[in-house]
């Protein structure tokens, strides 16, 4: 089953749900594990561009890029994400 923007807007929202519970100030999200985790990563029917426009658009004004590919779309791509 090939992941959509919901499958990584839920995935994502999870992670920073977590992340407050444990009572940490951020997290570093990574593309390639996100994807990894909703599933269909690696592979050919691969969703990374999916993966990180869903990351990008889930930003706050005080959250920031760590990493990016020089595409700006791939598995390097970590974002900070400030709760």
């Amino acid at each position: 089953m090939i992941p959509t923007a919901n499958d990584f807007r839920r995935a994502l929202n999870q992670i920073l749900s977590n992340a407050r519970q444990k009572g940490l100030k951020y997290i570093d999200v990574n593309a390639g594990k996100l994807h990894r985790l909703v599933g269909g990563y690696p592979g050919s029917n691969h969703r990374m561009p999916v993966c990180c426009s869903v990351m990008r658009s889930m930003m706050n004004h005080s959250d920031c890029i760590i990493d990016e590919p020089p595409s700006g779309q791939g598995a390097s791509l970590t974002i900070r994400y400030f709760l």
